[in-house]
């Protein structure tokens, strides 16, 4: 097993039982020093992905899930890791536990562009489904999206 960071739609518990069975949640905490962002506009379906970037002031709610070998190659494939969309990286999340080491997929394109405000919407509902703060959820949902028909 090896623990990863979902900051995305994968934060929704349910989301991932269904993409990946055997791994369980481990805990919820905060990868300080990234920020949530979006780019890669050209490769989602209606607007640009979430990924994260460094940034000293910022934090990311995120899951961590304890991730099986079998569940991790199906995640590196429904995330288009193995075609090179993302690429993984360590980070440290720090939890009411304290601090633990994980990989997070980071999107290998330019950062900028917005997302779909029904990406943005599955976003934000994922975030309140693993009980991330009301005022992270909140930020999410006021967050400027794409314009029907661009």
């Amino acid at each position: 097993m090896t623990l990863y960071a979902a900051y995305g739609s994968n934060l929704d518990p349910a989301r991932m039982g269904d993409r990946c069975p055997h791994s369980p949640l481990h805990a919820t905490g905060w990868l300080t020093g990234w920020r949530l962002t979006f780019g890669g506009e050209e490769h989602g379906w209606d607007g640009a992905i979430a990924t994260i970037v460094e940034d000293p002031l910022e934090q990311v709610f995120v899951a961590v899930y304890d991730v099986t070998p079998e569940d991790e190659t199906i995640l590196d494939t429904f995330e288009q890791a193995d075609q090179g969309l993302f690429f993984k990286a360590r980070v440290r999340v720090k939890t009411l536990d304290g601090e633990l080491v994980v990989w997070a997929y980071v999107l290998d394109a330019y950062e900028g562009g917005l997302p779909s405000a029904s990406y943005l919407g599955m976003l934000a509902d994922a975030a309140e489904a693993a009980d991330a703060p009301a005022d992270y959820v909140a930020a999410l949902r006021r967050r400027p999206c794409r314009s029907v028909g661009l």
